[in-house]
């Protein structure tokens, strides 16, 4: 149920069952702290993923090369940041007062110069860089977000795992195997949240149905009815204590107020929603910080910056494939929808939103942010017109922060065209390692329900990254 379509009644039943929790995707629960007064507190750190989806250009971004001919640098400058070394583009305007808060890598790479979006992403969100799939394949190697809801799942709120928004145009565009949670099975995959005509900067954004009211009073009565059966049973039968227990921690994510008015953006002060900026990407981040405030582990936001008014071409799921005019994209320097003049300025207000939020918040101390594309872009402006940069597995950019990520640092080098790595390169490997160590993950774990001897990923946590 890519689409997390489910109604009360179906709530009800499911619940009811106590099969919830194994069946939905994004919907496994763990075992948090409980307080002196009885409500759940957090016990592990969560993540905020954002995936520029279509890959933005490094050398115009956060890796650029002001030295280089104009044919391989491109149009713009940069700025000066706190970061001695730490060059961004000349739009990066909050971003530059905030590097401080974070770490740039500029020595990502794909081993196996992965050229297409359909595999670099999945090789990306899964941690490896060699495996090839097919779409659907459910044996394949899950996603960082389905494993952090196996190991690390909230009883805080009904959901773990949550991708904001769907990916929709041609599959191209999409992670093969966001939707099915790998090995490890549906329950693990992500919940969809919002579509293209239904995102938290629309004034009628509608969250999923499952955290609709619903009358909680004929909630109870089945609950008690269920017990009531069960009871007889309940302490000679270690089966149906189980699935007891897994139905009450169903029943108390769903009654939880704090899941449902994540999704309630109003609550939010005027000056906050407009910091991070009303469109699609600013809004979605707004939606993560209060998401992992309710308790969720891993949120994927898709960085779809939106549409520009004048310029509807395009899915809303890959802003960044900036290919220029041999794709019909316009230009990529332009203020088109695959501009970096309309893309970059939103994508900047966007994060620093963020983190300026959750600096001020104290949650960047528990909260991991990680912000990339699948690859990057060719270091040279393709000669065409209107002009644009092709796909570039060997050498990009990434920003990662929080969870005892040091701030104000520089990892990582390429050449002085951005071709490649000169020192430490990263692999997807390294980076889901990372990932899974600043969330307190095992990498080296059998213990994943399957019966077989698996690592989540064959990387090593990149340790100069913490502080």
């Amino acid at each position: 149920m890519n689409e997390f379509q489910m109604n009360r009644r179906q709530a009800l039943i499911a619940s009811g069952l106590g099969t919830m929790s194994l069946g939905m995707p994004g919907s496994v629960f763990g075992t948090d702290k409980i307080d002196a007064s009885g409500k759940a507190v957090a016990s592990a750190k969560s993540c905020i993923f954002v995936l520029l989806c279509g890959g933005p250009s490094h050398v115009d971004t956060w890796d650029m090369k002001p030295d280089a001919p104009l044919d391989y640098r491109g149009p713009y400058e940069p700025i000066a940041t706190k970061v001695p070394g730490m060059l961004l583009n000349e739009m990066h305007t909050g971003l530059a007062k905030l590097t401080d808060h974070f770490t740039l890598i500029n020595s990502m790479s794909h081993p196996g110069a992965i050229s297409n979006h359909f595999d670099a992403m999945h090789n990306l969100l899964s941690g490896q860089s060699t495996e090839r799939v097919e779409q659907g394949k459910p044996n394949s190697q899950p996603y960082i977000g389905s494993h952090v809801a196996k190991h690390k799942p909230s009883t805080r709120n009904f959901i773990s795992n949550a991708w904001l928004i769907k990916c929709v145009g041609p599959p191209v565009f999409c992670a093969p195997n966001v939707g099915i949670g790998g090995y490890l099975g549906s329950a693990f995959a992500p919940m969809f949240v919002g579509s293209a005509t239904n995102h938290p900067a629309m004034e009628d954004f509608k969250p999923p149905v499952i955290f609709n009211p619903f009358d909680e009073n004929r909630f109870d009565e089945r609950k008690g009815l269920l017990r009531n059966i069960e009871s007889e049973e309940y302490d000679r039968d270690q089966q149906v204590k189980d699935w007891s227990d897994m139905r009450e921690k169903t029943y108390e994510g769903l009654t939880r107020q704090e899941g449902r008015q994540a999704f309630d953006l109003h609550r939010e002060p005027v000056e906050i929603r407009e910091r991070y900026g009303m469109h699609p990407l600013g809004q979605n981040l707004l939606l993560a910080r209060r998401m992992v405030e309710s308790g969720v582990r891993f949120v994927t936001v898709n960085g779809w910056t939106g549409q520009a008014a004048h310029d509807t071409q395009g899915p809303p799921s890959s802003s960044w494939d900036m290919h220029g005019g041999n794709m019909g994209m316009g230009n990529a320097f332009g203020n088109g929808s695959y501009g970096m003049g309309f893309c970059l300025p939103r994508l900047d207000q966007a994060l620093s939103g963020l983190f300026t939020d959750l600096v001020e918040r104290g949650m960047l101390d528990d909260t991991l942010v990680v912000v990339t594309g699948e690859f990057g872009r060719t270091p040279y402006v393709l000669k065409q017109s209107p002009p644009g940069r092709q796909h570039w597995p060997r050498c990009f950019s990434s920003i990662i922060a929080g969870a005892g990520i040091k701030g104000g640092s520089v990892y990582g080098k390429s050449n002085k065209y951005g071709e490649h790595p000169t020192h430490n390169p990263v692999r997807p490997e390294e980076l889901a390692a990372t990932i899974y160590h600043a969330l307190d993950i095992p990498i080296n774990d059998p213990t994943d329900g399957t019966g077989i001897s698996r690592t989540l990923t064959t990387g090593k946590p990149i340790m100069d990254l913490f502080g």
